[in-house]
């Protein structure tokens, strides 16, 4: 009966949503750190407290009288000391880095196969006095926005998309408002660090014996 209660209790905290929230309108840029139903607001953070102007401070009382401090007597010049001789490093072979650089590039690989895009909202309003311009400018931007998109849907799976492109012949500016939500379960996101993160201390070990290796066998030569 207890190990019911733990693999549930495994189970429920494995699938916790922890994610990233980034939204933009016209009151600036927000952003916040999701875990389960607490959100941790990243930025903006709460306004600093004003700083107490000049003249609102108590003048100093000039009065007083300072004794006038000692100026130290000028050291002789001294030449300058000779540099030591800087020993040439050389730089390793970046085929023994490869091994990492591939961990790397496949656990962002599975990450974003297990990312999920739960809102992503776009909506950009163009300004302009000239029709012609405007609608030259419209069909670009609509092409970059759907190309945009269409790229995000292939990488990740987005549940809800809110993507509108529009004109304003009486706008003084153009306007964009948008704001993405990011989510993974915490079990997922566990899950792959562990085994990136095995895969990663092998290949660093790997490298770190072979390097040790090579430093010997010149030590050897030598």
């Amino acid at each position: 009966m207890i190990w019911w209660i733990v693999l549930a209790a495994v189970a429920a905290l494995g699938a916790i949503p922890v994610g990233l929230y980034f939204g933009y309108d016209a009151d600036g840029f927000r952003g916040q750190l999701i875990l389960g139903p607490i959100r941790k607001t990243l930025f903006p953070q709460g306004k600093k407290e004003k700083e107490t102007p000049e003249s609102d401070q108590k003048p100093q009382n000039k009065t007083e009288h300072q004794p006038t401090p000692e100026k130290p007597s000028p050291k002789p010049p001294q030449p300058p000391k000779p540099k030591p001789e800087e020993e040439t490093k050389r730089g390793g072979s970046y085929r023994d880095f490869l091994p990492l650089i591939r961990v790397g590039l496949d656990f962002l690989g599975d990450m974003r196969r297990k990312i999920r895009v739960k809102r992503l909202r776009l909506h950009l309003v163009l300004a302009g006095d000239d029709p012609c311009d405007l609608a030259v400018n419209y069909g670009r931007a609509l092409a970059a926005v759907k190309g945009l998109t269409a790229q995000l849907e292939r990488v990740f799976v987005i549940q809800s998309r809110d993507v509108n492109v529009e004109c304003d012949f009486a706008a003084d500016q153009t306007r964009i408002a948008g704001e993405i939500d990011v989510r993974i379960t915490l079990g997922r996101l566990l899950a792959l660090t562990a085994v990136y993160g095995i895969r990663g201390l092998k290949e660093y070990w790997n490298l770190k014996k072979k390097r040790k290796g090579g430093a010997e066998n010149e030590s050897e030569t030598s």
